[in-house]
C-alpha cells in the first residue's frame, strides 16, 4: 500500500496463488482493500437512489387518526415500551391505562434521562430529531412536543420523504381491521406514494372467525374448508385487491407453520390464498418466526420470535413454481438456508431485515451473505416503520450499513481485476432499494 493513501488493507492475509505473477515480477497476491474514496461513491450513491419501501404499518395522510406521526409516537413505539420496562418495577396495566403523553415521558425518562440511549431503537429517535434540526441535548420534552405540534401531517410527510429520500411506501392493510376497513368503504383522496399491501393474518391463523365474518360479508363459505368455501375466500380476496389496489399478498407465520398439512392455514393457503395469487399476478409475502404475545402484558411489545422450518417454504416453493414468494425470516438462524433456497428457487425472493435483526450488526451479516450468494437479487431492506418520523432513521442507518456491505464487496472485486464504475455502483444500488422487486412483481 503507497503510504499516505486513502486504501487500508484489511487484516486477513490470503496466501498467494501458485504460479500467478504480479507485475513487479512476483507471485500475485490478493489484497482486499478499504478505499475511503470508493467509500464515499457508494454511500454518495446510495443516498441519491430514491427508496421503494416495499413494507411498513404506515397510513398516508388521508387516513387521518390511523396515520402516526410525531416525538410520542416515536417514543411510545413498541421497540422501545419493552426497553423502557427493564429499567422500571411499574404495573403495566398503570402504563397501560396512563395518557399517551404520560407513555411517552415513561419511556423518555428510563430511556434518554436516567440511561444512555444506545439501543438501535433509542438512537433513530435521536438521529431522526437531528435531522429535523432538533436538539434532544437538553432533555427538554417540552419544547421538541412543540415543535411537532406547530406541524402539518401533510407537510409532514413531505418532509419526511424528502430527507429519507423514499419515493414509495408500501402499506400493511387488512380487511378484518375494524378500524382500518371503514375508510376503504368510503371515499379517500389517496396519496400516491403510498401503496397497498393485502394482509391476511386473521384468515390464516384464526379460521374460523374470520369465516364468520367473511360469510356476514356475502360470500357464502362455510366453516368446514369445502370447494364452495375456498371459491369464496378467493372472491373474497380478489374484491378486497380490487378495492385497494394491493401490490401484494401477506402474512406474518408462527415458527412451527408446515405446509403442506391438514391444518386450516395450510388449507387455506392451497386452495385460495395461491390461486389468488396466480389469479391476479401478484406475489404472496410469508414474515416467518412470529411469537405472538410470549408477554401479553406488554401487548403488541410483548410479541417474541422462534427458527421456522423452512420445509414448509422449500416444499410451498417446488410445488408451485407459478406462485412467487417474497420471504423474510425473523431468526437469525434461518438467514442462510433462506438464501441457498433462494439460489435454487427463481420464485423466491428474500426481503429486508426486520424486527430483532434491524440491527447494525446483523443487517450487516445478513446483507453480506445475501449479496456473496445472490448477487443484487434480493430487496436489502424494509423499514417496517409504524411512525412516519422513522422512516428518516431506519433508511439512514440501513443506507451507511449497506455501503459498507457494498463496498467491501466491490474492494474484493478489484481485488481480482475487476474496478466498478459509478454507473454500476448506481445500476446495484437501484436493485437493491427496490428495483429488484420491481422486476420480480413483474415476473
Amino acid at each position: 500500500m503507497v503510504p499516505g493513501s486513502h486504501a487500508e488493507t484489511a487484516g486477513i492475509r490470503v496466501p498467494d496463488f501458485p504460479g500467478s505473477s504480479s507485475p513487479g515480477g512476483g507471485r500475485y497476491r490478493l489484497r482486499v482493500h478499504y478505499d475511503s474514496e470508493l467509500r464515499n461513491r457508494v454511500d454518495r450513491i446510495l443516498d441519491a437512489t430514491p427508496v421503494e419501501d416495499i413494507h411498513t404499518h404506515l397510513y398516508d395522510p388521508s387516513f387521518r387518526s390511523l396515520m402516526l406521526w410525531g416525538l410520542d409516537e416515536q417514543l411510545v413505539y413498541h421497540y422501545l415500551v419493552s426497553e423502557a420496562f427493564r429499567h422500571s418495577d411499574q404495573p403495566y396495566d398503570r402504563f397501560w391505562s396512563a395518557s399517551r403523553a404520560e407513555q411517552a415521558e415513561f419511556v423518555w425518562n428510563g430511556l434518554f434521562v436516567e440511561h444512555s440511549p444506545l439501543s438501535e431503537a433509542c438512537r433513530g429517535v435521536l438521529t431522526t430529531l437531528h435531522a429535523l434540526g432538533l436538539d434532544p441535548r437538553q432533555r427538554d420534552l417540552r419544547s421538541l412536543r412543540q415543535w411537532f405540534a406547530n406541524q402539518d401531517p401533510g407537510q409532514f410527510t413531505d418532509r419526511v420523504l424528502g430527507i429519507a429520500n423514499v419515493a414509495t411506501v408500501g402499506m400493511t392493510n387488512s380487511p378484518f381491521d375494524p378500524a382500518e376497513r371503514p375508510y376503504w368503504e368510503g371515499a379517500l383522496a389517496r396519496d400516491p406514494r403510498f401503496f397497498a399491501a393485502l394482509r391476511i393474518d386473521p384468515l390464516l391463523m384464526s379460521w374460523p372467525e374470520a369465516g364468520l365474518q367473511i360469510s356476514n360479508d356475502g360470500y357464502g363459505v362455510r366453516l368446514d374448508l369445502d370447494s364452495g368455501t375456498l371459491d369464496g375466500v378467493r372472491r373474497f380476496l380478489g374484491d378486497w385487491t380490487r378495492r385497494i389496489g394491493s401490490r401484494y399478498c401477506m402474512v406474518s407465520l408462527p415458527p412451527g407453520f408446515q405446509w403442506p398439512g391438514n391444518t386450516p392455514t395450510a388449507q387455506l393457503i392451497t386452495g385460495a390464498v395461491l390461486p389468488h395469487c396466480r389469479d391476479t399476478g401478484q406475489p404472496f409475502a410469508m414474515m416467518m418466526g412470529v411469537k405472538r404475545a410470549v408477554n401479553p402484558s406488554l401487548r403488541l411489545a410483548g410479541d417474541g420470535m422462534g427458527r421456522s422450518d423452512l420445509t414448509a417454504l422449500e416444499n410451498l416453493c417446488a410445488a408451485h413454481p407459478e406462485n412467487r414468494f417474497l420471504v423474510t425470516c425473523l431468526s437469525r438462524e434461518c438467514q442462510h438456508e433462506l438464501v441457498v433456497l433462494a439460489r435454487k428457487f427463481r420464485n423466491l425472493h428474500p426481503f429486508g431485515c426486520w424486527w430483532f435483526t434491524n440491527t447494525d450488526q446483523l443487517i450487516s451479516e445478513i446483507t453480506t451473505l445475501r449479496l456473496e450468494l445472490l448477487g443484487t437479487s434480493f430487496t436489502a431492506q424494509h423499514s417496517d416503520s409504524r411512525v412516519v418520523d422513522q422512516l428518516i432513521y431506519k433508511w439512514g442507518h440501513s443506507r451507511r450499513v449497506l455501503g459498507r456491505c457494498l463496498t467491501a464487496r466491490y474492494e474484493a472485486l478489484r481485488s481480482s481485476g475487476w474496478v466498478v464504475s459509478d454507473d454500476e455502483i448506481r445500476r446495484d444500488a437501484e436493485e437493491l432499494l427496490g428495483g429488484a422487486f420491481r422486476g420480480f412483481c413483474r415476473s
